[in-house]
Parts: structure tokens; sequence; C-alpha cells
């Protein structure tokens, strides 16, 4: 069996769910034919072992998360999200005696992670699992709750993970299909490879219309079922190309991001495929709340969210909405304009949180000088708040 159970993904958008269920019905039926026959194909096919090689990235808007996380010496920090190590090293740099556990769910980060923990005995605490694992994997290390000084969550991909061919997640470097943040931690958990081509057309677009804000959701979909009908869609840039495919020449590079940089029209095909295959919003969700029972009165939180649907997700967790059933929102703009009249017209009491206090009511963004050093960091948007 292609899954296994106890580690179910439910996703955010009533149709991706649905399209996760006949994912899962589809992978299991056709286990025993991927090796052979028209139309199969082999996923262990440059699916090479994940590598901490490379050297960590830079980590984004740090000055600003060594500011507002005000850490003290001797207290305690989680990071969730270890990634390069950027962070949790320059809190041990500039914080006499603090204590940092470091999070990840991506077997990579965690080796870099332990290799830190030896560089900085006791000071570092290696957890590899994800947020949803995180209230499990502190309570067997007798951490109890409310007693954790500051918080850090920095969502997203990992430039180490972008990085890797082998790994799947960009477009720009051809690897095979992955984008699995879990590396080969799951192998039997489906990878963006059984996604494009298991999934009926329908399926798909509701994919990356509900992750990726993709206007041309059901062109792109269309144009990927005809393309595997030829040959199974393996690699990175196959998926691109296919994409890109879909559109006249003019429109390849039409697209610009905040930079007014040319963006190839796949990016948010990438995008919603790495959400979904991930389950990103309700790990999100989820590790909030684990940072909301672990945090000290007064604890400070800050989170650090890459595009649109993270951020939507962390302001309201923030304000007090009720995120315990994600099928109620939905995250993407052109949903969020219809609620937007009765979300204003409820009472300022109401969307009072009882937890969070913001230290600052907007959203930091990188400066100017930051982003021409870290370009991958421009969409970067910061969050703060206080333990009440």
């Amino acid at each position: 069996m292609l899954f296994i159970s106890n580690i179910m993904i439910w996703k955010t958008n009533p149709a991706a769910r649905r399209a996760w269920r006949s994912l899962m019905l589809r992978l299991n039926s056709v286990t025993a034919g991927l090796s052979s026959g028209p139309g199969s194909w082999d996923r262990s096919d440059g699916l090479s072992c994940v590598s901490a090689e490379k050297p960590p990235h830079m980590p984004v808007m740090l000055k600003e998360v060594l500011h507002y996380l005000d850490v003290k010496p001797a207290q305690v920090v989680l990071d969730m999200t270890f990634g390069g190590g950027g962070h949790t090293k320059a809190i041990l740099n500039t914080v006499p005696e603090v204590t940092v556990l470091a999070l990840d769910r991506d077997p990579a980060a965690i080796s870099l992670a332990q290799q830190l923990a030896k560089e900085h005995s006791g000071r570092v605490k290696p957890l590899l699992g994800r947020f949803s694992e995180l209230e499990a994997l502190l309570s067997n290390m007798n951490i109890k709750s409310g007693s954790i000084d500051a918080v850090l969550l920095d969502a997203g991909c990992s430039s180490m993970q972008m990085d890797q061919e082998e790994r799947g997640f960009s477009l720009s470097k051809d690897g095979p299909l992955d984008m699995r943040m879990d590396g080969e931690r799951y192998p039997d958990m489906p990878c963006a490879a059984d996604v494009v081509n298991t999934l009926d057309q329908q399926a798909l677009a509701s994919i990356l219309t509900a992750y990726g804000e993709e206007r041309h959701s059901r062109k792109i979909a269309s144009a990927i079922v005809e393309a595997r009908r030829v040959n199974p869609i393996t690699r990175t840039q196959q998926l691109a190309s296919v994409v890109a495919g879909a559109f006249p020449p003019s429109v390849l590079y039409a697209r610009k991001d905040r930079l007014q940089r040319r963006a190839h029209i796949a990016t948010k095909t990438f995008q919603a495929l790495r959400i979904f295959v991930n389950d990103e919003l309700n790990e999100l969700h989820k590790g909030l709340c684990v940072a909301q029972s672990a945090l000290k009165p007064g604890g400070r939180l800050c989170v650090i969210t890459f595009h649109s649907l993270e951020d939507r997700l962390v302001k309201r967790f923030l304000q007090g909405h009720d995120l315990s059933n994600l099928d109620r929102y939905h995250f993407s703009q052109n949903k969020q304009g219809s609620r937007k009249k009765k979300l204003v017209d409820e009472s300022s009491e109401r969307n009072k949180s009882s937890y969070w206090f913001p230290v600052k009511r907007k959203v930091v963004s990188p400066e100017k000088d930051d982003v021409r050093e870290n370009p991958r960091g421009r969409s970067a948007k910061l969050r703060i708040a206080l333990r009440r």
C-alpha cells in the first residue's frame, strides 16, 4: 500500500481533499503495475538520497527576527523551521547560555542541526518531525506547556531544498518531480509526480486554484492530462515545459515578481503542488497551535511567511479566528473578497484574540538592501505577537 494510515493528510480545500482521496485510491490500485506498461512511471528513478553538502542559505530578515524575538540570556527558544540553521546560529552567537530547540521535518536539515549541537554542547536540541508531531516530541523531552520563552516559525520551502535539483522543488533545475519536504523519511508518501500522473483534470485544476491561486488552472490541468497520455511527467523541467506549452510564447515570462522581474508561467503550478504534497496549510495551523500552547505568558512569537495563503492564515489565527475547521475558510484572494464585508462587520471584541497581543499592527517586510542581498526573501512577511 502506498500510504501509511497514521499520517493521513487532510486537505484544507474540499475539492482538493477529494483529490487527495482520489489520488490514494488510484495509487493503491496501480501499485503492482508501476514498473511496466505504457503510461507507467518509476518513482525511484532519480530520487537520490537527501544531501547536506551545500552550504546553509542566508537567513531571511535576520536583523528583524533578532530584534523582535528579544531573546534574553539563559532563555529557551523554539526554532520550528531550522532549515540551514541561520537564525539559530545568530541566536546562539548573540545571546549567552540560550537553549534552542531546533525542529525540522527534513532529515537533511536535522543533520545540520546535529552538527551544530556538537559545536554548542547542550545548547541545541535537534527535533526531527513535522509541526503536527511537535507536541509529542516536546512531551518526550519533558518540556511542559507554557515553558518556552520565544518561538520562531519560518514557513515555506528552504533554500537548501530549492538548490538541490534531486529534491524536485525548483522549475529552473531539472530533477525528479518529488517535492516532499520529509525527503525519504516516508518513502511511501505520494510525491508531485504521483499527483500530476494520477489525478483527473478537475482535481488537478482544484489544486492549482486552491494552493497556487492560478487563474488558468483549467488550461494547465488540461495540458498536463494531454501530455501524460504520451509520456508520464517525471521531471521538473518536463512539467515546466508542459505548462509553458499551454500558452503562447509571449506570455511565458509575462508574469512579474515583487522586484518586477520576469517569472515563469509555471511558478504558481509548482507552488500549488508543493503545498498540496506537504499539506503545508494544515501543518502551519497545527504549528501555530503548538506555539500557542508552548509559550509562556509574555513569550514572543515571530512568524515569517512567503506567500499570501500562509500570511492570511497566520493573520487570522493571531486575530483569534477559529481555524479548527479550515474547510470553512477560503484563503485564496478571489474568495476573500466575498467574505470581506462580513469579516469587517464582526465586532472588534469577537475578533480580538484572548491569546495574542500584536507587537506590530502591520506586517514587517524586508528592507531593500536585504532584498538585493537575498532576492529569495523578497516576498517574506514577518508577524510578531506576544502570548497573553
